[in-house]
């Protein structure tokens, strides 16, 4: 029974130590991250049309139906959550697309 005691006391000083941060392999990062910014059917088509993009490319390009990128720029709907988040990072970085081998020019 006492290695078992012993186990579970290690067990738990570790635990301790990771929520303390203190063990080196755990170290804790602390990040703030930007809320999701709502974006509107002008937004959607301004970064499109920055793209040089058809909408059929476009959304092939986000892996949405055509249908949704015209259903956002008419303003019938409006995307939704990781739909914005790419939407903003396209919005920082025309070249995005590219660097990460989504899209090639030809």
């Amino acid at each position: 029974m006492s290695d078992l005691f012993e186990s579970i006391k290690q067990g738990l000083s570790e635990a301790i130590e990771y929520e303390r941060g203190n063990l080196p392999e755990t170290r804790i990062d602390k990040l703030t991250i930007t809320p999701i910014r709502i974006h509107n059917s002008e937004d959607v088509k301004k970064i499109r049309k920055r793209l040089n993009m058809t909408q059929k490319l476009f959304a092939a390009a986000l892996g949405v139906s055509v249908k949704t990128v015209e259903a956002w720029e008419s303003g019938v709907n409006t995307p939704s959550g990781i739909a914005n988040r790419m939407l903003e990072l396209l919005s920082q970085d025309n070249t995005l697309l590219e660097r990460c081998s989504v899209v090639a020019r030809q």
